[in-house]
Order: structure tokens, then C-alpha cells, then sequence
């Protein structure tokens, strides 16, 4: 369905493997993943009190379970479970934590890791795609813990990477600022360092020998220390798990900047990106491929979502009546305290009805300039902050597709080929219920397009079999080069030194 070589027609860079022809009428299956957050108000606050939502829910394993197994039947692809390591306290603040918590808005927040075993025990083959944070928590401690759900879920976990960005979480994590925006990433690449030689090169393929009658678990000659020295991490190793179904789990990513999308495009596998059209978005994928060239990926080798909410019902109009329905029970409050962490900008000092295209703030001017902007239907219309709070309780900042199946089915497939992306994040406003209408209505739509199917093709499949065919990192990722394979010494890029500082990479 997607024509990569029509890019530079339409006005975009492109990039440069779309020698790979694809035929417009040829159907890929696309990827349909549930976004979810363990709060009460994932992106609609306030909606946890409607009577189709169960989110009050949220700290009861039987509430995560049952909607594992009720995605897991329908044969999503996965759980992409957000996260967030502070309150938004930005709106009538500073540091006012009281909108959020008001209202349920992304607070209280649970660890979203420790589900994970819970509702993989619960289901077959959908993948739990967790995020955690690489900027306050050691390289070794989250190794470990990844490693272990990967083992638990028999290789059904994937790791979605973030560097964060909240003021709150800098200041609970012992800092007096965030760490800047830059150095984040600087810090996280070197991060990755750390954790392929920990994954990859730490135990060699053939380490684990689990051989009752000689007593030997692990040869002591396949484990080796690491003795990594960068600018921000000292690891002298070993790991402390044994290598799990994936070794590395599958790899996900959600940055929005230049440097974020440079750190994407080198180190993920499944990009998470944002925006209300299409076209918007069609820059930003072409980036991220071009990087992913550069840094010796196949393009191809990246799959890239984009976040929608979806109500869908029988008809165009019953699906927009569920839509003012909901808006019923928005809290404003809540949405302002979203829109307020999520750029940064405090509204409280504007009335309702007050034109920011008029705003006596440039950087208020610049901002909603640049949103609104790319908001469809909206040309010419003030943006108001009721407006803005109009938009955000349904879904938040991304886009929206409201109508039958057919008008869904066909706007998804309108992203699809403008924006030459790979599947969706399907965010909720109700949760089941969202869920429960896309299964209802809109998949045997996508059925019968052949966009998806509920056949599994395998059984227990790896996070990275079921997107990409392979339980392993494949050769052109830079983890790869970190693998210690079975027959060798030690692994190949260490294969010019044998000892670091006169320490023996083995333990033997």
C-alpha cells in the first residue's frame, strides 16, 4: 500500500532505499498496538468516571489482565504501556501538583514492569511494549530487571526507551534541574553501550550448559566481565542474568527531536511518533529513515507508529454522538494540567474565550501557532483555551479519527500512505470500551481490507519474531556487534585485546 518512491514527488526529501518499490494496491498488514498507562487518566481526563471505563481499576491485576486477554484474542500486536516518573505540575503552579491529582491526570502513576508477568501468564502472544527511563536508574540494575521479564515472558517484553523530560521527576530524582536536553541523549547513547555488551557480550551463546550429570550450570569459560570505561559509566561486569529469549529485548522508542530521532533512527527498532496529520508527520519518518542509513540500518529494519485516538461506531453520526458524550464528562482541569506538562506553558492566567493567536506572550503565540496549525478543520477558528481543552479530553495531543469502520478503516489507511508509516498506537478514552468498539467494529473492517488478521502466524512467537522474524538483533544493528557467538574466544570486537587492564576477560 505504501510507495516509498513517491516521497520526493510530494514535496518530501524521502529516502534513498526507496529503490525498494512497493506497489500501491499491495496490502501490508498493519501494526495495531493498545496505548495504555497504569493511572486512573491516561489521555482523557476525567473520562474514569464513565460507566463504560474501568481505569479506577488500575491497581487490581484482575483490571490488567482482563484487558491483556481481551487484546490478546483479537490479535493486536501489543500493550504499549506509557509511563512517567513525575507529576505535571506546571498549570497554576509552580509545582502544583493539585489540577493532576484532582482530576486522576497521569496521577497516581504505577510501575508499569511488574505487570507484565502477571498478564503474559494471562495470554499467548501479545507483546507488553514497557517503558522506563535510562536517566535515573543505573544501566546494571535495569539490564537485570529487563532481562528478567524477557525470561518471565518467554521473550514477549520490549523495551520502550525514554530520557524524560519532566522538571518534577529531575527534582524527585535528587536534581535541581533536568539534566540538559542534549546531554540526555549523549548519556543515553553510551547507555546502550553498556547494555549490548551486557546482553549481547557478556555470556557467549553456548554459556549455558544446565548439565546434570557433570554438576556444571555455566561453562566458566563463556561468561566474561565487560570492564566498560565511558565518559558517564564505569561497568566492570558480568551480567547477573543469563542471556534471555531476545538477549536484547525488542527495542522501542518515542523521541520528537532532532536528537531524539538521531538516537531512534541508530538504536530502535519500533519508533513511536506524534502528530494531527499526516503530512505533518511524513518529514519526520523520512528523517528517521535517512538516519537509520546513515548509520548502516536497513531502513526497513524500523517499524513506525503513530499515536490516534479512534471512536468508532456503527455510523458516522453515532460515532460522533459518542464523542459529545464523552466530552460530558471531561475534566478541564485535568486537560490543562496535561497541556500544561507537556509544553511546558501555564494557561491559568487566560479566560476561557481568550484568542492566544492575540496573546500578549510570544512564546503562547508561537506555541499554539505551531499546534493549531496542524489541526484539522480548525483554519480561521480562534484558539481558545476552551478549545484547547475541548481537543485534549478526547485523546490529547494526537490525532483523532472519529466515524463508521469504513471512515476509520480509511483514514487509517490515508496515514499509512501519506506518512509511510507501519501500524498505530490506538489510544483510549474509555478503557475497555475504546478497546472493546475497535474489536466490534473496526477490525473486521480492517479484515476485510487486509490490514489485519486474528490468525496468529506463530505460537508464543519473541516480541521480535512476531515484527520482524528473528528472536535476535539483526546484523546491521549496532548492538549486534556485541554479540559473543558460540565456538569464539571472546567476541569479535574485543578479539584484538585479550585482557583490560590486565584483567582476563573470562572467568575462568
Amino acid at each position: 500500500m505504501t510507495d516509498r518512491t513517491t516521497s520526493a514527488a510530494n514535496g518530501h526529501n524521502g529516502s534513498e532505499h526507496t529503490n525498494k518499490k512497493r506497489k500501491l494496491n499491495d496490502k501490508k498488514q498493519i501494526i495495531l498496538n493498545a496505548f495504555a498507562m497504569n493511572t486512573p487518566g491516561h489521555l482523557a481526563p476525567g473520562l474514569w468516571r464513565h460507566p463504560r471505563n474501568k481505569t479506577d481499576q488500575y491497581k487490581k491485576l484482575s483490571f490488567c489482565i482482563e484487558l491483556a486477554q481481551l487484546l490478546d484474542k483479537a490479535n493486536f500486536h501489543a500493550m504499549f504501556i506509557a509511563d512517567t516518573l513525575g507529576p505535571y505540575d506546571v498549570y497554576k503552579g509552580p509545582a502544583n501538583v493539585v489540577p493532576a491529582l484532582a482530576a486522576g491526570a497521569q496521577f497516581p502513576v504505577n510501575d508499569p514492569l511488574y505487570l507484565v508477568p502477571a498478564m503474559d501468564a494471562a495470554t499467548k502472544n501479545l507483546i507488553f511494549g514497557v517503558t522506563a527511563s535510562l536517566t535515573y536508574e543505573k544501566p546494571y540494575s535495569l539490564a537485570r530487571r529487563l532481562s528478567t521479564v524477557d525470561h518471565l515472558s518467554e521473550g514477549r517484553v520490549a523495551w520502550n526507551i525514554v530520557t524524560s523530560y519532566l522538571d518534577s521527576a529531575a527534582r524527585n530524582h535528587g536534581l535541581k534541574e533536568q539534566i540538559p536536553h542534549d546531554e540526555r541523549y549523549a548519556i543515553a547513547h553510551e547507555y546502550m553501550e553498556v547494555l549490548y555488551k551486557l546482553w549481547e557480550g557478556s555470556f557467549r551463546d553456548d554459556a549455558v550448559l544446565a548439565d546434570r550429570e557433570t554438576g556444571v550450570y555455566i561453562a566458566n569459560d563463556a561468561v566474561r566481565q565487560i570492564h566498560h570505561k565511558g565518559k558517564y559509566f564505569e561497568v566492570p561486569g558480568p551480567a547477573f542474568c543469563e542471556p534471555s529469549p531476545q538477549r536484547t529485548p525488542l527495542l522501542f522508542q518515542a523521541g520528537v527531536s532532532e536528537a531524539g530521532n538521531s538516537f531512534g533512527g541508530k538504536h530502535a527498532e519500533v519508533i513511536f511518533v506524534g502528530g494531527q496529520v499526516p503530512e505533518g508527520v511524513r518529514p519526520n519518518v523520512d528523517n528517521i529513515r535517512r538516519v537509520a542509513k546513515e548509520e548502516g540500518r536497513d531502513p526497513d529494519h524500523i517499524k513506525i507508529v503513530v499515536g490516534i485516538n479512534v471512536i468508532v461506531a456503527a455510523t458516522d453520526d453515532e460515532a460522533k454522538a459518542k464523542r459529545e458524550e464523552y466530552l460530558k464528562y471531561a475534566d478541564s482541569e485535568g486537560a490543562l494540567a496535561l497541556f500544561g506538562g507537556w509544553t511546558g506553558v501555564d494557561l491559568s492566567g487566560y479566560a476561557d474565550d481568550d484568542d492566544f493567536r492575540f496573546s500578549d506572550s510570544p512564546r503562547v503565540k508561537s506555541m499554539v501557532r505551531r499546534w493549531s496549525s496542524t489541526v484539522p478543520g480548525t483554519d480561521n477558528l480562534p484558539w481558545t483555551k476552551r478549545r484547547i481543552v475541548e481537543y485534549l479530553s478526547v485523546g490529547g495531543l494526537g490525532a483523532k479519527a472519529v466515524g463508521s469502520p469504513q471512515t476509520v478503516a480509511d483514514e487509517l489507511e490515508r496515514w499509512v500512505e501519506i506518512a509511510d508509516i507501519d501500524g498505530f498506537n490506538l489510544a483510549h478514552v474509555v478503557n475497555p470500551g475504546t478497546f472493546e468498539d475497535i474489536i466490534e467494529y473496526l477490525l473486521p473492517e480492517l479484515e476485510r481490507r487486509g490490514l489485519h488478521s486474528r490468525q496468529v502466524k506463530k505460537e508464543g512467537a519473541t516480541a521480535r519474531e512476531v515484527l520482524f522474524g528473528t528472536s535476535r538483533l539483526p546484523e546491521d544493528h549496532p548492538g549486534s556487534k556485541y554479540k559473543w557467538r558460540a565456538g569464539e574466544k571472546e567476541p569479535k570486537y574485543q578479539q584484538a585485546v585479550s585482557t583490560v587492564d590486565g584483567v582476563s576477560e573470562t572467568l575462568a
